[in-house]
C-alpha cells in the first residue's frame, strides 16, 4: 500500500510541509481553538457577557491540550473533546458552538485522517448526537432559544466533518491526478525506450540485409581469384572484375542506407521501391557469379503480394543464400516458391556435398542471419524454421500469409453488378 493510502477510502498523499511551518500551523490552530473556547465561556443564558470564569479556563485548557495528537489519534481526541464539551453545562457554562471549538477541530481532523469514510462519518455523527444530548437545559423547560442553540450545537460538528470530507476528497483527487501524470510519464519513457530499441534492431537488420550479402559475395569472389591466380589467370581477371562490381554495389547500397538514416523529416522516403520477388532473378544471378549454383522451383500461380510480405520473402531468400555462401561445404542451392494453401512457402536448401571449387567460407563465426529472418517472418504474421536436413545440408522454410483472393464481380442480364 502506498503511503497515505487508507483502507476503504481513496489514497491520499500526505501534504509535505517544512517542520517550522507545520509547528507554526499547529500552534496557531490550538491557540485559536483555546481563545474561541474561552470566549464561549463568557456567554450566559440571558445573552449577557461576563469575564471568563475559572471553569471556562479549565475547560479550554483541558480540551485544547489534546489537539496536537489529533493527527495520530483522531478518534480518541474527538471522543475526549466531545466529553469535555458535554461537561460544559455541569460546570455552569452555556454549551454553544464556541465552547465546543476544540471538538469541531477534532471532527475536522477525524474526517481527514480516519481510514474509511463511513467510519469517520459515523464517529462525527456520534459526537454530534452526544453533544445534542448534553446541550439540553438541566432544569428549565425547553424554549425556542434552547432549541435553536441545540440545533447549532449539532450542526457545528457535522459542518466541520463536511469541510474535512471535502478537503479529503480534494487531496485524493489531486493525488490521483499526480499519480496518473507520473504513470503517464513513465509510460511515455518506456514507450520511447521501446521504440528506440525497435529502431536499433530495425536499422541493424536493414544494414545486415542490404550490405552483408554483398560483402559475402565479394569475399567469395576474392577467394575464387586467389584460388585460380596462378593456374587460370583469365578466370582470375573475371573474378576481379566481378569483385569490383560487387563492391561498387555494396558501397552504393551502404551510401543509400546511411543517407536514409541521416534524414530527420517525417516525409523521408527511399529513392526507389523496396525490393521484392520481381528482383529475384537479379539476386540469384549475383550469387551465380560468385560461384554458387542456384536453381529455382516454383509451384502454384504467383499472386501480387503486400509490400511487407514481398520484401520479407526477398530478404529471406537473400539471407539464406548468403548463409549458404558463407557456411555450406557444397556449392549448390535450391530455392522453392510454393503459392498453395493460402500462403507463400519459401524454401532454401543446399546440397551439403563436398566443395567442388574454392574453399567455402564455413570458418566464419555465426551471425544474426537466422534471428533476422525469424523476426521478419513474424513481423508479417508468418513463421520460419531452419535446421539440418537428414540427407545432408541445411534447409530454411518460411511460411508467409497471402492476402485473400477477391472473387471477380459478376453482372446480371441487365448489366448490373452482383
Amino acid at each position: 500500500m502506498r503511503p497515505g493510502a487508507a483502507p476503504g477510502g481513496p489514497a491520499v498523499n500526505p501534504v509535505v510541509t517544512p517542520t517550522g511551518t507545520r509547528r507554526w500551523r499547529e500552534g496557531a490552530v490550538v491557540a485559536a481553538a483555546f481563545v474561541v473556547c474561552l470566549l464561549g465561556g463568557t456567554v450566559r443564558v440571558e445573552d449577557t457577557l461576563t469575564a471568563p470564569p475559572p471553569a471556562s479556563w479549565l475547560l479550554a485548557l483541558v480540551s485544547c491540550a489534546v489537539l496536537p495528537a489529533r493527527h495520530r489519534r483522531p478518534l480518541a481526541v474527538l471522543a475526549f473533546t466531545t466529553a469535555a464539551g458535554v461537561a460544559a453545562q455541569p460546570l455552569g457554562l452555556l454549551l454553544s458552538p464556541l465552547v465546543i471549538a476544540p471538538a469541531l477541530v477534532a471532527a475536522y481532523a477525524c474526517t481527514l485522517h480516519v481510514p474509511g469514510e463511513r467510519r469517520a462519518a459515523g464517529a462525527v455523527t456520534l459526537a454530534a448526537v452526544t453533544l445534542l444530548a448534553g446541550s439540553g437545559p438541566l432544569a428549565a423547560d425547553l424554549s425556542w432559544r434552547d432549541a435553536s442553540r441545540m440545533g447549532t450545537v449539532v450542526a457545528a460538528p457535522l459542518l466541520a466533518g463536511l469541510i474535512g470530507h471535502a478537503v479529503r476528497t480534494r487531496r485524493a483527487y489531486l493525488a490521483a491526478v499526480e499519480e496518473r501524470a507520473r504513470r503517464a510519464e513513465e509510460s511515455r519513457e518506456l514507450e520511447a525506450r521501446r521504440r528506440v530499441a525497435e529502431e536499433r534492431v530495425r536499422i541493424a537488420r536493414e544494414l545486415h540485409d542490404l550490405v552483408a550479402h554483398q560483402i559475402t559475395l565479394a569475399n567469395a569472389q576474392a577467394t575464387v581469384a586467389a584460388h585460380f591466380f596462378d593456374s587460370r589467370p583469365e578466370q582470375t581477371r573475371v573474378s576481379l572484375r566481378e569483385l569490383v562490381e560487387t563492391t561498387g554495389h555494396a558501397l552504393d547500397e551502404l551510401r543509400a542506407t546511411v543517407g536514409l538514416l541521416r534524414q530527420t523529416g517525417d516525409t523521408a522516403a527511399p529513392d526507389g521501391p523496396a525490393p521484392g520477388l520481381d528482383r529475384l532473378p537479379d539476386l540469384l544471378e549475383s550469387f551465380r557469379r560468385a560461384g554458387l549454383e542456384v536453381s529455382v522451383r516454383e509451384e502454384g500461380a504467383a499472386r501480387a503480394l503486400p509490400p511487407g510480405v514481398d520484401l520479407t520473402a526477398y530478404r529471406i531468400v537473400q539471407e539464406a543464400l548468403t548463409n549458404v555462401t558463407k557456411h555450406a561445404a557444397g556449392r549448390g542451392a535450391r530455392v522453392g516458391l510454393d503459392w498453395g494453401g493460402g500462403r507463400l512457402t519459401v524454401t532454401v536448401s543446399d546440397d551439403g556435398g563436398a566443395a567442388a571449387g574454392p574453399p567455402a567460407l564455413s570458418d566464419r563465426p555465426p551471425g544474426y542471419g537466422l534471428i533476422g529472418m525469424r523476426e521478419r517472418a513474424a513481423a508479417v504474421g508468418g513463421e520460419l524454421t531452419a535446421g539440418p536436413r537428414p540427407e545432408g545440408g541445411f534447409l530454411v522454410t518460411a511460411r508467409l500469409p497471402l492476402p485473400p483472393v477477391r472473387e471477380p464481380a459478376t453482372t446480371d442480364e441487365e448489366g448490373r453488378t452482383a
